[in-house]
């Protein structure tokens, strides 16, 4: 599998650092929300402290951005072009000391966060958006300061305010627009109740999440969260898994069957015992996911911090070349400086910083909330590019419950229900859907179940073990194909299109057949159709005979079928559509289908339920809903356009921007720096607001 290694890297990665570098410009220190740490999941009763971190932070720019408004207004007041503009005159003896003293305050205490930053940007010989802003905000002060103290020229006090107002309000905006990204990842965290019934030594008590532990029994009344995973012991309920799985409709739950903590239980109470907490539970696993693929660099992202870091180094070059050639041309000192500062500010390329991390940090929580969880960006970015999807057949367009349909002896040796005992017995330790019917035809018909030993699964062949001192193999026909014999006549009454064959060999001789048939999903016809809308081949792979795979594919109006498919074979098949120029999706279940999943281009694994780590996949549909794949498409596809959207709107942005602040047009327009920086500052907040609007359809 080393083949596909590039698309997995990030997943050894922290991902809480990795968002830390997308968003250098802002001076690290206020990450977005979806960044936090590991450790308050393990405590899901607190948020976390890196999220407090990060609004601490978000606060702070506020704060920074009131004060320096109020000290703006007398700062303007004292600004003699201010004056000019309205007419007005004030002047007193050491006027010119007081505007020096507050603009100095609003640099100091205003442009700290930038001056900061760009000290930490040039630490890591990474200059950016902050060393930007810095040095635009410096040299308009130095320069002004002289110019109190007898350097001839016009200061640039009230252009220094207004600029650093802006570019507070800018990125108070622009970070209060990051942690909304993430607001969906903390009201998965925010689905756990604080306080828990546990049942212990016949006594009902109640403790905080925290100190519950697994195998504990809880008690979960009617209309409660479901505090952690478990099993059902007593009781039946309609539970909402919506939040979690996507499926809209509550579902039926009742004795033996598992819930997921997080979800809301309904009209009845349930005794539950604990099988996953913390780090173990589903929801922790969705939450590590989702982080993990916020964190995660695409190839998109990596473009959009190229061109940020190159339109940085352009934007301090320009405004060095601006300065330059201003008063070369023999403009005054403090115009080729007000350029220079208008271009360093304007080209700020902040909207590119924010592009695509906002992007990708709503499109992995709105995708979590829908039962799309994504590992791998590049992926699922890749995902609009697929020309052709290979289904697995059993569990994604079928069912995957197969029943038995008939048992009939071969040789008169052995009745239907003695047939049906040797096969339960071997097929107990199975976890195969073929292992489920039977068991579930045993259980129905009342029959006992034997025991068996020297238990033995054959891949894609069938099992075998000993009952009752003889050798008993169930397996279908590639048993027969891989031990080159002849495979038993199947009688005419069989349907090969739609049952599945299972021999049962006692003592090596063929002693009896069970057939076993599984139903196609509603849905699965529909998804087939979306795909063909969407100029996407589809096909049908399966361990099962000609007639079986031929009836489904036809019957969903698929592009074709592979069929007698040994999961070995699986990842072979996935290649030969790649050597023919195709961009491939596998999907299945991501446990015998893990070498396809990781051969192919997207790996979706389908169905997983509560395991969500399926190794090997891209993406994790949690629904086993052939829709969703159809949906993640979809998304994907939203997700990139708005990409692009925003690459689009924040490279044109500085194309145009950067010749007006130069002067290019001078004399009929002249950009003035803080008109440069509310652009700026708008640039940013369209952006923002363009990933607002994606959504999963």
């Amino acid at each position: 599998m080393e083949h596909k290694h590039e698309h997995h890297e990030h997943r050894h990665e922290p991902p809480h650092r990795e968002v830390a570098h997308q968003h250098d410009h802002t001076s690290n220190e206020h990450a977005p929300a979806s960044a936090k740490g590991h450790e308050h999941h393990k405590e899901h009763d607190s948020k976390g402290g890196h999220d407090e971190h990060a609004g601490h932070h978000t606060m702070d720019f506020l704060k920074r951005f009131w004060l320096c408004i109020v000290l703006t207004v007398p700062v303007l007041l004292l600004s003699h072009v201010i004056q000019m503009w309205l007419g007005i005159e004030i002047s007193f003896p050491g006027d010119k000391y007081l505007l020096l003293a507050l603009s100095s305050f609003i640099y100091f205490y205003g442009g700290w966060p930038f001056l900061v930053g760009m000290i930490r940007e040039l630490t890591w010989k990474n200059p950016g958006m902050m060393t930007l802003v810095a040095v635009a905000i410096s040299t308009a002060y130095i320069y002004s300061v002289a110019v109190v103290f007898g350097l001839r020229g016009m200061d640039f006090f009230w252009e220094l305010a207004t600029l650093i107002d802006i570019m507070l309000l800018g990125h108070w905006l622009e970070m209060k627009s990051q942690m909304a990204a993430s607001r969906a990842l903390e009201s998965l965290v925010e689905l756990l109740p604080a306080v828990v019934h546990v049942e212990r030594n016949g006594q009902v008590s109640d403790i905080p999440l925290k100190d519950l532990q697994q195998q504990d029994i809880i008690l979960i009344k009617p209309g409660e969260k479901i505090p952690a995973d478990g099993i059902i012991l007593d009781g039946s309920s309609n539970v909402n898994e919506s939040m979690l799985t996507g499926e809209s409709v509550p579902v039926r739950k009742s004795k033996d069957a598992r819930v997921i903590g997080g979800a809301v239980n309904g009209d009845g109470a349930l005794k539950v015992q604990v099988t996953g907490t913390g780090g173990d539970s589903y929801l922790n696993k969705v939450i590590n996911l989702v982080q993990s693929a916020q964190g995660a660099k695409s190839n998109t992202q990596n473009l959009a911090n190229k061109v940020a870091k190159w339109l940085t180094i352009i934007s301090i070059s320009v405004g060095i070349i601006t300065f330059i050639v201003w008063l070369a041309k023999g403009n005054e000192l403090s115009f080729a400086l007000e350029r220079m500062v208008t271009v360093m500010v304007t080209s700020c390329p902040h909207a590119l910083g924010v592009a695509i991390p906002l992007v990708v940090a709503i499109s992995t929580s709105l995708s979590a909330m829908h039962g799309l969880l994504i590992r791998n960006r590049t992926a699922f970015e890749n995902a609009r590019k697929l020309t052709t999807i290979i289904f697995d057949k059993t569990g994604t367009l079928t069912r995957g419950a197969h029943e038995v349909q008939q048992v009939i002896p071969l040789n008169g040796q052995f009745s239907a229900d003695d047939l049906l005992r040797y096969a339960a017995a071997v097929q107990q330790n199975s976890e195969h859907h073929i292992a489920h019917g039977v068991m579930k035809a045993l259980k129905a018909r009342k029959l006992e179940l034997w025991v068996s030993t020297d238990f033995r699964y054959m891949q894609a062949m069938g099992v075998s073990g000993t009952v009752k001192g003889r050798k008993v193999v169930a397996a279908g026909p590639n048993y027969f194909r891989e031990k080159n014999r002849q495979i038993p006549a199947i009688p005419a009454e069989i349907d090969q299109s739609t049952d599945t064959v299972n021999f049962i060999l006692i003592d090596d001789a063929p002693a009896g057949i069970i057939t076993l048939a599984d139903s196609i999903r509603e849905t699965a016809a529909e998804a087939i159709a979306d795909l063909k809308a969407m100029n996407i081949r589809s096909f049908l792979l399966t361990g099962d005979n000609e007639q079986v795979a031929a009836a489904v594919a036809q019957k969903l109006q698929m592009d074709g079928y592979l069929a007698n498919v040994l999961p070995h074979e699986k990842q072979s098949k996935v290649k030969e559509f790649q050597d023919k120029g195709e961009i491939v999706a596998m999907t299945g279940d991501g446990v015998n289908d893990a070498p396809a999943l990781a051969q192919a281009d997207v790996g979706i694994a389908v169905g997983s339920g509560t395991d969500v780590a399926a190794e090997t996949a891209d993406i994790i549909l949690v629904n086993s809903d052939p829709k969703d794949v159809v949906q993640m498409i979809a998304f994907g596809r939203a997700t990139y356009r708005k990409m692009v959207q925003n690459l689009v709107w924040a490279v044109g942005y500085n194309v145009i921007a950067i010749p007006l602040a130069a002067g290019i047009l001078y004399p009929a327009f002249m950009l003035s720096p803080a008109m440069g920086a509310v652009l700026m500052s708008l640039s940013t907040i369209v952006v923002a607001v363009n990933a607002k609007l994606l959504t999963v359809k």
